[in-house]
């Protein structure tokens, strides 16, 4: 039974300041620095990209003043095409990925039933290369200097020889920075909603706002790396002329193309599906009913993730492919809208089952259908071949991609601002405001992007910034363009009614929508520690707040003193082990700053500083694991009455395990990229002449065979000494045996790049072979990293046959 006594308040006061005492941020500017709680980096994600979203808009607005008129007086065009290109990464990598990486930072722990997300230290690198890597894109704009090939940089107009100096270097090393963050963002989303779930809590019934952000970061895994591998290709052609992209020495601008469409085309699900995770969550609960088919919903999000990658070609239907491959993307772009239109029918569904309540998240809403459904209509017939070859290109293509981006992410991240705000703050809204800056941003939106697909119909192209000889355009592009303007304004009123809210808003009860769901379960605004004691399965809703507040959950409390969640199974949620997470560190901001230098040093073609600054990442990410290592034995933690669980440190399959092998996939998708890319240059790519007799001789072949033997020694040792924990000499010996072997490995690629391979200058097919030397030893070198960290574990005695899970990840 609850304690009743007198001093119950007391105890229960002293459960939350002993919390507040771990898990808060140190103070200062230095507790800033360090700070890696999860609340107060989701809210610095999505502050930093609400910022990203204010400069993309008065980039746009730049664009709509300049075409407003024909003549376009107000640009000229090299600062037209910097602004244009500038406004759409920014909308795409500074904005939509941080905010939805932000929203899923913040909302995880607190719907899932833990206290934090499953990497910290990482959330925290992730944000600071974020940071950094939008401060080089945003310096680069007010230098001068910005991109101004589009966001999507095609070849060969970003190649040194159409554009010279270091515009298309910044985007190409900015856009990379960034993805740093994205691909941390995604193995941590991933490990925590596999991982981190509240004891009980199967898949089948978690909130489907945790399917939706999982559909994302696997999509994250394996979208992103091929745009890596191709800024990596381009950058490497436009620093050391190696051909990959140049036709007249056996290159393909189709590559290009190929690699950043692989990409581009999941990324408008990527945005789409947390956005339709939050329509998930406020329908029903402003309905007031379950969401209608959560199973057929499921089924449409497994079914988004793997259709989305089967469209790329969608965007080069105009390129010369063969007809087969027209017809068969043509489909594949039909077939999307299925999965698509059982969530809008879902949602529709339920709001006439229910009673749905139009306050402020509803109305948000409701733009989200009247504009999405449209975007998602013309999506369809341009995914019509013929159609398509009729308006590529055109300002039909920008309306309907600003219908599905703003219509599909912008509204329903406005109808999660205003609904989960009061947990932010604490506060009320400002009432009134937060509608008729509702009402001015539809009004504008719609005034301003439909007219657009009249003047593509009309013939008019995208990225034009004067067009005297077509006077049935003015007037079309006027109206565009004021209404723009209105839209401005109404986004001006949303961020003002956010900042009253939090300023000046009257307090608030708990869970003010009386929603069903755990993030309501706590306090407002959010503690430090999130929940005072974890939900075991019958606490799984708002209204166990008050037993969760008394530490009558699993894990109450910090009597340890650290910074303790537990670990679950990934399908039955069944309680495994309990993870100690680390506490406030600079170390991120230092590792972040260090992959910086070595952008700043690449930008500056210093390209023998970048050695140095390799050096100090190697330092920084060795003192990042020994910070992670168990140097003794754990007793259990009292996680519930009758359940004792152990240290992650005496588990095989801990956090760690779990996130290597997200990056693993992600890995593999890079290097499937790139047998892509060799495939496609070697099969489509014009100037290929036929291998000559004496190429690949005896000597080569040998080199390559003993780098595969020292690669397979390695790895065997590694097993031996994985097998050897109870014993101190063998995992000792088999770790060294596994760095020697990595490190013979490396040497020989050396030798391998310097005295077999051809001049990489001469044909793409030599630096391709090239590229595969050099990501062979790149994972030698990673390799013999991870060897040597193990080798010095062992010297210390941290390797023990009771600590399976002493390697950190």
């Amino acid at each position: 039974m609850p304690d009743i006594t007198p001093n119950a308040p007391q105890r229960a006061l002293a459960l939350h300041r002993g919390l507040d005492r771990v898990w808060r941020n140190d103070r200062g500017l230095w507790g800033q620095i360090t700070a890696v709680n999860h609340t107060t980096l989701g809210l610095r994600f999505m502050g930093t990209a609400l910022v990203c979203f204010a400069i993309g808009g008065i980039l746009a607005m730049l664009i709509r003043a300049q075409l407003a008129t024909p003549q376009g007086a107000f640009l000229d065009s090299e600062r037209y095409n910097q602004i244009f290109t500038m406004h759409g990464s920014i909308m795409m990598f500074l904005f939509a990925i941080p905010m939805l990486e932000g929203l899923a930072i913040y909302m995880l722990p607190k719907i899932l039933g833990t206290r934090d997300m499953a990497f910290p230290r990482l959330t925290a690198l992730g944000y600071w290369c974020y940071l950094f890597g939008g401060l080089i894109l945003l310096f680069a704009l007010l230098a001068g200097v910005a991109p101004d090939g589009g966001w999507f940089m095609y070849t060969p107009l970003s190649g040194a020889t159409y554009s010279p100096g270091i515009n298309a270097d910044i985007w190409l090393l900015g856009i990379t920075f960034v993805e740093i963050s994205a691909i941390c963002a995604a193995a941590e989303i991933t490990v925590t909603i596999l991982r981190q779930r509240a004891p009980g809590m199967k898949l089948t019934q978690m909130p489907l706002l945790a399917w939706y952000l999982l559909g994302t970061s696997v999509m994250m895994l394996v979208g992103f790396p091929p745009l890596i591998l191709g800024s990596i290709l381009l950058e490497i052609e436009r620093a050391f002329d190696w051909p990959f992209f140049d036709v007249a020495r056996g290159g393909d601008p189709l590559l290009w193309q190929h690699l950043f469409w692989l990409f581009g085309h999941p990324e408008v699900y990527i945005i789409f599906l947390p956005a339709a995770g939050v329509l998930s969550t406020i329908i029903p609960v402003l309905s007031r009913t379950p969401i209608l088919g959560y199973g057929a919903i499921v089924a449409a999000i497994v079914a988004l993730v793997f259709l989305s990658f089967g469209l790329w070609v969608h965007h080069m239907f105009t390129v010369g492919i063969p007809h087969m491959a027209l017809a068969f993307f043509s489909a594949a772009s039909v077939l999307v809208a299925v999965p698509t239109a059982v969530q809008v029918f879902a949602w529709i569904g339920t709001m006439w089952k229910g009673q749905p309540q139009l306050r402020l998240p509803m109305l948000h809403v409701i733009g989200f259908f009247l504009t999405f459904v449209m975007g998602g209509l013309t999506g369809v017939m341009l995914a019509i071949v013929p159609f398509n070859w009729q308006v590529h290109d055109t300002a039909f293509v920008t309306a309907h991609l600003h219908y599905v981006l703003i219509g599909g992410f912008v509204f329903p991240m406005m109808a999660a601002a205003t609904y989960w705000m009061p947990q932010i703050t604490g506060r009320a809204p400002i009432k009134g405001l937060g509608a008729a800056a509702f009402c001015v941003i539809l009004i504008g939106f719609h005034g301003t992007f439909f007219i657009m697909h009249l003047t593509g119909l009309m013939g008019m192209p995208r990225r034009i910034d004067v067009y005297p000889g077509n006077p049935e355009w003015t007037w079309l592009n006027l109206t565009s363009s004021i209404f723009g303007f209105v839209m401005t304004i109404g986004f001006a009123l949303f961020a003002l009614d956010l900042i009253l809210q939090a300023l000046m808003g009257r307090r608030r009860s708990r869970n003010p929508w009386q929603a069903p769901t755990l993030e309501w379960a706590m306090a407002l605004p959010t503690p430090s520690y999130t929940f005072a004691s974890l939900p075991l399965p019958a606490q799984q809703h708002a209204d166990a707040r008050l037993v969760l507040a008394r530490g009558e959950g699993a894990l109450p409390g910090a009597p340890r003193g650290l910074r303790e969640l537990l670990v679950t199974e990934a399908g039955s949620a069944r309680p495994d082990h309990v993870a100690v997470l680390p506490g406030n560190s600079a170390l991120p901001l230092g590792l972040a700053a260090a992959i910086g230098l070595f952008v700043l040093m690449m930008l500056a073609g210093l390209y023998w500083m970048t050695l140095p600054a390799l050096a100090l990442v190697t330092v920084l990410v060795w003192r990042w694991g020994r910070g992670m290592a168990f140097a003794r034995d754990h007793d259990p933690v009292p996680v519930a009455p009758g359940l004792d669980l152990p240290v992650q440190c005496h588990k095989r399959m801990t956090l760690a395990h779990t996130g290597a092998v997200c990056l693993l996939v992600a890995n593999g998708t890079l290097f499937a990229s790139l047998l892509f890319g060799v495939g496609f240059l070697s099969v489509v790519a014009p100037g290929w002449p036929a291998p000559s007799p004496g190429q690949g001789g005896m000597p080569e072949a040998l080199l390559i065979g003993a780098i595969v033997l020292a690669l397979a020694i390695g790895m065997l040792a590694a097993r031996f000494a994985d097998a050897a924990r109870r014993r101190a000499k063998p995992v000792f010996a088999g770790a060294g045996a596994g760095l020697t072997a990595n490190l013979v490995a490396l040497a020989l690629v050396g030798w391998l790049a310097a005295t077999a391979l051809d001049d990489p200058t001469a044909h793409a097919r030599d630096a391709l072979h090239g590229v595969l030397a050099g990501y062979v030893g790149l994972h030698a070198f990673i390799v013999s990293g991870f060897a040597g960290f193990a080798f010095d574990q062992a010297r210390r005695g941290e390797i023990a046959r009771t600590r399976p899970g002493s390697l950190p990840g």
